[in-house]
C-alpha cells in the first residue's frame, strides 16, 4: 500500500492548528464555489484541541453544516456522546452559528432512529467539503470495527446506503456510521492520530491489505487516501 500524505507535528497544539487550517481551507473552497459547505468530524478524546482551534477560524459559519462521522447510540447527556463533545468544543464562539445535525436521537435503537437521522442529514450539503477521521488501536475508523455485524456493508464501495447501524465486540454501545463511499466522496479527507502507539497501528495498517482485519485500510488504500496528521 502506498503511504498517504503525512504531516508530522511537534505536539498536539501544533497539530490542532495545522489540521484546523486544512479543514478551514476545504470549507472556504466549497463556500466560495457553492455558498455552503458541510463537515463531518470524529469524536473521542483526541479531537478536543483540534475542535477548539477550528471553532476560532474566521469562516462564514452560518453557511456551514456540521455532522459526525459516527456516533454511539447514547443520549447527549452521556459522557460517551460525540454530539456533546462537538457542542462543547466546536459549536462555540464564531462557530456557534453553524448548523449541527447529530447522528443519534431518542429512538431506542439505531435501526429505529435511522430514518429520522437520514431525513435530518438531508439539510446538509453533499458531498462533504471535508471529513476528519480518527483511528482506534484495533485499526477501526468511523464505526468500521473488526467483527462489526455490518462491516462488509459499510465498506462496500458501491453501497447505496450512506448511513448504517453497527454493532461489534469492540464498539461498546450500538453505533451509527457514515459509510465508506460517503467519506471518500469528501473534497478533503484527513486522518487525525496522536502518540507512538497510534503510529505503530498506522504502520501495521499500511503494511497489510486485509480490510476486515483492520478496516482503516479501506480508507488508507483508497484511490484518493486521507492526509494523515500525527504528533508524538
Amino acid at each position: 500500500m502506498t503511504a498517504p500524505p503525512f504531516h508530522a507535528f511537534d505536539d498536539g497544539l501544533a497539530l490542532a492548528e495545522g489540521l484546523a487550517g486544512f479543514v478551514a481551507v476545504a470549507l472556504e473552497a466549497r463556500l466560495a464555489r457553492d455558498g455552503y459547505a458541510s463537515l463531518a468530524v470524529s469524536g473521542g478524546r483526541t479531537p478536543v484541541r483540534f475542535l477548539n482551534a477550528l471553532a476560532q477560524k474566521p469562516l462564514d459559519w452560518g453557511k456551514v453544516g456540521i455532522t459526525l462521522v459516527d456516533e454511539r447510540w447514547v443520549r447527549e447527556t452521556s459522557d460517551r456522546s460525540n454530539a456533546a463533545l462537538v457542542r462543547a468544543h466546536l459549536l462555540t464562539g464564531p462557530a456557534a452559528a453553524a448548523r449541527f445535525v447529530p447522528l443519534a436521537n431518542d429512538a431506542p435503537t439505531p435501526e429505529d432512529g435511522l430514518f429520522a437521522v437520514n431525513e435530518a442529514l438531508e439539510e446538509l450539503s453533499w458531498p462533504l467539503a471535508c471529513a476528519v477521521l480518527g483511528m482506534g488501536d484495533d485499526g477501526h475508523t468511523a464505526s468500521f470495527f473488526p467483527g462489526g455485524d455490518r462491516l462488509a456493508d459499510a465498506l462496500d464501495p458501491a453501497a447505496s446506503l450512506g448511513l448504517i447501524p453497527m454493532r461489534a465486540p469492540g464498539a461498546g454501545e450500538p453505533r451509527i456510521t457514515l459509510t465508506l463511499p460517503v467519506l471518500l466522496a469528501a473534497d478533503a479527507l484527513a486522518l487525525h492520530i496522536e502518540g507512538a502507539g497510534k503510529r505503530t497501528v498506522l504502520d501495521a495498517a499500511l503494511a497489510g491489505d486485509d480490510v476486515m482485519e483492520m478496516p482503516v485500510r479501506a480508507v488508507l488504500g483508497a484511490a484518493r487516501p486521507p492526509e494523515i496528521f500525527w504528533c508524538p
